[in-house]
């Protein structure tokens, strides 16, 4: 188990685009395909990204602020946006200062999630011998092409590949129209949705002062991350913005002092089977303004 407290002195800009800093909550195990990232994202000011996707899958949080996911679709402050591999969205046009929770993660494709050590370390080399210009990388030769893809091949040797989408839209949920259930005294939850044959599952919890709430899964691995509220777990104190990790067959324990309401992100093992029927498409080493 891990407990990542929030620190608002500890953050990174790693982004290629506008004045966007990170917080990295929790991170899993290069070259798995099971690997993730759970950051906060502070947005300083005005912020805008061409349309793109990804090779791996998005679930995301507004804490403050809404988002602007393309298409004339906002993702709104408190909703909880799943965004499919392999399927593209925006531009993304923001104004203004916004915070948000966001979990990358290898999606059921097997494609993987590649850590940001790796990105960064990709990036310093290839700046030495071309020139990244915001989202995109110059070549010697004058080529452009999207940086991600250059990025996948200089860590990976192997060309960028797409996993054909699961889903044709962005799913967003709006907890608001979602029911309490009980789970335990004095613990409720919005059990939000699962997605994929993976079935990663998003859901809140709610514990009322004094109670206890306990989470084990013999299979999955969980993410907590605290909305509001204090508590107690065995390796420590519990508060707002910070981050836990169970990971399959442990059991962890909180034990509340005031309410508490977490976001529960929950990532069984991917399991690509031998038959799969998984399609991709590859990326031709251009800049695709396909998307």
């Amino acid at each position: 188990m891990k407990l990542r407290k929030f620190d608002d002195t500890s953050w990174h800009k790693d982004h290629p685009n506008g004045a966007v800093v990170f917080q990295y909550c929790l991170v899993g195990e290069p070259e798995s395909p099971d690997n993730f990232m759970l950051v906060l994202g502070r947005q300083d000011s005005d912020f805008y990204m061409p349309r793109h996707r990804h090779n791996f899958e998005q679930i995301r949080l507004p804490l403050e602020g809404d988002m602007n996911i393309g298409d004339g679709i906002t993702l709104k402050e408190g909703q909880v946006g799943y965004f499919p591999e392999g399927l593209p969205y925006g531009p993304q046009d923001d104004r203004g200062q916004r915070l948000q929770l966001v979990l990358q993660f290898g999606g059921a494709s097997g494609c993987g999630f590649m850590s940001m050590d790796q990105r960064l370390h990709a990036r310093d080399e290839l700046a030495r011998i071309g020139k990244f210009e915001g989202p995109n990388y110059r070549h010697p030769n004058g080529k452009l092409e999207w940086g991600l893809n250059v990025i996948w091949q200089h860590v990976f040797g192997e060309r960028l590949k797409y996993p054909m989408p699961r889903y044709t839209k962005v799913v967003i949920a709006d907890p608001q129209r979602f029911n309490w259930i009980p789970l335990a005294p004095g613990v409720t939850r919005k059990f939000l949705g699962s997605f994929t044959e993976r079935e990663a599952w998003v859901e809140f919890v709610r514990v009322r002062p004094g109670a206890t709430w306990s989470s084990r899964h013999e299979q999955a691995r969980r993410l907590l991350f605290v909305i509001n509220g204090q508590a107690g777990c065995p390796m420590g104190s519990v508060d707002q913005y910070d981050a836990l990790q169970a990971e399959p067959g442990e059991t962890l324990e909180l034990a509340t002092q005031t309410e508490l309401d977490l976001f529960v992100m929950g990532l069984p093992p991917v399991a690509v089977p031998a038959d799969s029927e998984a399609e991709f498409e590859l990326v031709d080493g251009a800049a695709d303004d396909r998307l």
